[in-house]
């Protein structure tokens, strides 16, 4: 039952956040901080998502195979390689190091 429970607060949070969202006054929206902000929160979310996936573990700190395969995908990017070629790289490297008994 407590699943449920769970499942229905989350559904009526999420209501009450996007209600929320289309209460703020447009005039507040068309600010240029506002603007920006906007436009950069989905990059920092994503970079912060990737990073705690990558390097953690519960508590701790790891580095193994993850690291290599982002190192990887970072030097394809300062490479300026196509996007599909950064995935290639990040999972070959990813796979080839845990080959290795990475």
């Amino acid at each position: 039952m407590s699943v449920w429970i769970a499942i229905a607060a989350t559904a009526i949070g999420c209501y009450l956040v996007k209600l929320a969202g289309l209460l703020v006054p447009a005039g507040a929206l068309e600010r240029p901080l506002v603007q920006r902000l906007a436009a950069l929160l989905p990059v920092a979310l994503l970079a912060a998502l990737t990073a705690q996936q990558t390097f953690g573990a519960g508590d701790a700190l790891v580095l193994d195979a993850r690291a290599a395969g982002v190192a990887a995908a970072a030097l394809a990017l300062l490479l300026r390689a196509p996007f599909l070629v950064v995935v290639g790289a990040a999972v070959a490297v990813t796979a080839g190091v845990r080959a290795l008994g990475g």
